[in-house]
This record gives C-alpha cells, sequence and structure tokens, in this order.
C-alpha cells in the first residue's frame, strides 16, 4: 500500500509540482491550504509524512507543529518543515518545535523524494 503524504502548502505551483514529483515516486498524496484543516486532517487521519510550509492561512507552519506535536495521536508524525524562509533563525524554530527535517525553497527535486522517502521509512520503526 501506498504511503500517504499529506502536503500543507498553499502555493498552486509548488502543490503541483510537489504532486508530481511524489506521486511518481509511489506516495499518495493529500493537500490541505489551510493551517486549521491541516491540523484536523492530520489528528482525525494521520499520514506517514507531512510537508508543512511555514506561511499559511489560518495557522502558520510553527502553531500547527506546535498542536501536533501536543497531541499523542501526531505526536511522532515525520514532519518536513519547506519554507522560502531560510534564514537560521527560521531552520532553530522549526526544529524546537519539532520538525524532523527543515527545506527551503527553491529545492531540488531529487532532494525532495528522498526527504520524504526517509521519512517515510522512520515511520515504520
Amino acid at each position: 500500500m501506498a504511503k500517504r503524504v499529506l502536503l500543507a502548502e498553499d502555493e498552486p505551483n509548488i502543490v503541483e509540482s510537489l504532486t508530481f514529483l511524489l506521486e511518481r515516486a509511489g506516495f499518495k498524496v493529500e493537500v490541505q491550504s489551510d493551517g486549521r484543516q491541516v491540523v484536523s486532517s492530520a489528528k482525525a487521519d494521520a499520514p506517514d509524512v507531512l510537508i508543512l510550509d511555514v506561511m499559511l492561512p489560518g495557522l502558520d507552519g510553527y502553531e500547527i507543529l506546535r498542536q501536533l506535536r501536543a497531541d499523542e495521536r501526531s505526536e511522532s508524525l515525520p514532519v518536513l518543515m519547506l519554507t522560502a524562509k531560510g534564514q537560521r533563525e527560521d531552520r532553530e524554530t522549526a526544529l524546537e518545535h519539532g520538525a524532523d527535517l527543515f527545506m527551503t525553497k527553491p529545492f531540488a527535486n531529487s532532494e525532495i523524494v528522498a526527504a520524504v522517502k526517509e521519512l517515510a521509512s522512520k515511520g515504520m520503526e
């Protein structure tokens, strides 16, 4: 059965490219563009991996991550933080809030697919 990826992203071009890349790599991709929907979706039916943009409407990625880590249903969900904000403090904030990996936009296609595969395999341990 294909691993499920929840893609929390509101930029249509990134949604389209990541969906294509991940589906081609064998993942089933679900997309949410509103922060509140991401939290409820991830808690209700946790995906194998969450790709989380920092800047989303409703709730930002840091608050989403804080809420997910505070709930036993989603506290160990593998999370890849993806953002256009690549400052050191952004990376530190993401890791402090519990992100497993942090990548900046623009990203290399092969790197993001490899990161998602790595996180998906961690969820099986």
